[in-house]
């Protein structure tokens, strides 16, 4: 059985072989078309799992498209959320809507997000993305199954690189403990994940003793035969008094000479030209109208620009990053200057940096790029954020200044009792990165989006916390932190390149602020700013205050230019780019000299803003003193998959929404004002 009627309870549709083995090549050629139209994404991985979809969507799984939440059908979990193009084309391919329409795939507004949310796309059993966690959520379904007395059976697709993550097998002794012959696991083995190999990442063997020895029953294929695919599925369905496994053995980026074992596909995808290559060696490039794909993705683009267009606060003139011939600015990721410094620092016989497969992207395997000697000091830990947090605080026990970052939501969130116990109870000497923080991640969306990070860490007892603004500053943060800093620390930094605005001769000190005031007009956007540490700086009695940390500092000087531009404001803005400690002395003659301020974080609204108006509250010294506040930020709301500048946009963190923020407390400010003048 595989694609029913519900109501009827009868086959609508049923493939054979041959019909499989041609839907899933024309699938391949559209999963290259919907990358190269997203311009990012995953192709080794969706390739390899190309065949093992087609034969679940359309000749083994029970499901209608007509009725996605039909009560009896099979549940199809894709714990690998990466590889979501698979998932929405094998939904396309089954009828639950056309297959054209996934090329929007990771654009703002799309429904087929970076990573799959079910609330968005009918078929889409559960949302996805933080690896290990779906085999648990299966484990659900399938005891939800048992309770109710239905006979459907939870299928869970994962990747042979999550298979390290611990809660995998958590949720492997639940399954055999419960007996659940509901639940079908699937292990898409290509062998390869972000930093290379499996084997030489971290070993998953021997794979199916270890299932075995976990009470499941394992079977296993070849993953690109649609026989075998189909018949060892159907033998799953078979299975009574424990869950099966089947370890599917693929090739990553099947179907496409130039992607086919190379670890580097996992997480790219294929330019314009890299996809009529593809397409013409899966023999597709005429069966495929890739050009009017590409047109209706480019269509869809031209709405979404519109759109953000239309939402971004108007002037009297356009200010957005080098849109004029002066006040130009040079961007660079911030994540740069964190490999830069390992790179400079990792002598040091004490530093030890653990990898986390994501080492190139974070830039943390520069500490060992092009300097062999220093190998045996990179331990890479896979995908294992909570153990690698607890191994980092045995390091630190020893001696040692170990280092590790993954993406700030993993580094902040999955591991947070490790943080709380191991790390900081313990007051050990443990660097944090908290990589692509913010937006920057864009088109992964909401489940890669480092949103709430910040709240986890600066609730730690002993935590420090550094945001840098650009890729110059947070080489100096990382520095200061790895050598000069003891206990635990933790450092956010951006994937996406954002404006250079600090030089080596920009103060840094831990702990304290900077001000920085805009001067005057220049070429370069850098050298209108004059900055110097907050406790050094004479009041020049500016109209307000702006308190930014990270990327959002350079978008407070750019208020702080549009302010003097349109309204003839002068603006006082802070670079806090030490969080916890924080520089209260700094914030509270903000407070005073100036009479508003405005937080802007790329951030929900708190990690910031709260910290700024605890301390504005409780001082002394402002008791009494008129004070008016604004916050920018994200709104109590998750990400979305889109280009990192469009979300700047989107979630409303731009420096045009922050200029309209403190004119808007200026008006009141000015009323105020007014209002005690005529009273006097």
């Amino acid at each position: 059985m595989a694609i029913i009627d519900s109501r009827t309870g009868k086959v609508t549709r049923d493939y054979s072989v041959e019909e499989l083995q041609h839907v899933a090549n024309l699938m391949r050629g559209y999963d290259l078309v919907v990358l190269a139209a997203a311009a990012s994404g995953h192709a080794g991985g969706t390739l390899s799992i190309m065949d093992i979809t087609t034969a679940l969507y359309l000749k083994v799984a029970n499901h209608d498209p007509n009725n996605a939440n039909w009560e009896d059908r099979d549940r199809i979990i894709w714990s690998a959320g990466h590889k979501a193009p698979a998932l929405y084309l094998g939904l396309a391919f089954a009828g639950y809507y056309k297959p054209e329409d996934v090329v929007t795939l990771r654009k703002l507004g799309s429904p087929y997000q970076g990573h799959p949310h079910w609330v968005k796309v009918p078929g889409v059993e559960v949302s996805s993305g933080s690896l290990g966690q779906g085999l648990s959520v299966a484990v659900g379904e399938a005891l939800a199954g048992k309770l109710d007395g239905k006979q459907h059976k939870v299928f869970c697709i994962m990747g042979d690189g999550e298979q390290q993550e611990g809660c995998i097998w958590e949720a492997a002794m639940e399954g055999s403990h419960y007996k659940l012959d509901n639940l079908i696991g699937i292990v898409d083995r290509n062998g390869l994940q972000i930093d290379g190999r499996v084997e030489d990442v971290m070993s998953i063997e021997p794979l199916a003793k270890k299932y075995r020895a976990f009470g499941w029953e394992v079977l296993s294929c070849d993953g690109h035969d649609m026989q075998q695919v189909v018949d060892t599925l159907e033998k799953a369905r078979t299975t009574v008094g424990k869950p099966t496994v089947i370890l599917a053995e693929t090739v990553k980026g099947k179907g496409v000479s130039f992607m086919e074992n190379v670890a580097g596909w996992h997480g790219k995808a294929p330019s314009v030209e890299e996809m009529i290559k593809g397409l013409h060696e899966l023999g597709l490039e005429k069966q495929i109208p890739y050009t009017r794909l590409l047109e209706k993705a480019k269509r869809f683009q031209a709405e979404v620009d519109r759109t953000l267009e239309a939402k971004l606060p108007k002037f009297s003139r356009n200010y957005w990053w080098n849109s004029d011939s002066r006040m130009k600015a040079s961007m660079k990721p911030t994540r740069m200057g964190f490999g830069q410094s390992l790179a400079e620092n990792g002598d040091d016989k004490r530093v030890v940096c653990l990898g986390l497969d994501i080492s190139g992207s974070i830039t943390i395997s520069e500490f060992y790029a092009g300097k062999p000697e220093r190998k045996n000091r990179w331990i890479s830990m896979g995908i294992a954020e909570q153990s690698a947090t607890a191994a980092a605080a045995g390091l630190a026990r020893e001696g040692k200044l170990p280092v590790f970052g993954t993406y700030g939501t993993f580094a902040a969130a999955r591991n947070l009792d490790q943080l709380r116990v191991s790390v900081c109870y313990g007051d050990f000497n443990v660097l944090v990165a908290g990589a692509h923080g913010g937006v920057s991640v864009g088109p992964d969306g909401a489940t890669h989006q480092a949103l709430e990070d910040l709240f986890n860490v600066l609730g730690l007892p002993n935590m420090q916390v550094v945001v840098p603004c650009d890729s110059v500053e947070t080489r100096k943060a990382t520095t200061h932190l790895l050598l000069k800093q003891p206990g635990p620390k933790f450092i956010r930094f951006a994937r996406e390149a954002t404006p250079i605005v600090t030089t080596e001769d920009t103060p840094f000190v831990f702990g304290k602020a900077n001000v920085i005031r805009l001067r005057h007009e220049e070429e370069n956007f850098i050298d209108a700013f004059e900055t110097v540490l907050a406790e050094e700086y004479a009041n020049e009695h500016e109209d307000v205050s702006i308190i930014a940390c990270g990327p959002m500092v350079p978008e407070a000087m750019r208020a702080a230019y549009i302010l003097k531009q349109e309204f003839g404001y002068e603006t006082r803005v802070l670079n806090l780019h030490t969080l916890k400690p924080i520089d209260a002395a700094a914030i509270v003659r903000a407070g005073k000299e100036t009479g508003a301020i405005v937080t802007a974080e790329e951030h929900q609204i708190g990690a910031l803003a709260w910290r700024v108006s605890g301390i504005l509250t409780e001082s002394p010294e402002l008791f009494g003193v008129p004070l008016i506040t604004g916050a920018i930020g994200v709104k109590d709301r998750f990400g979305e998959s889109g280009y990192p500048w469009e979300l700047i946009k989107e979630f409303e963190v731009s420096g045009e929404h922050i200029a309209q923020k403190a004119a808007e407390l200026m008006a009141v400010k000015q009323g105020a004002l007014a209002g005690v003048a005529a009273a006097i």
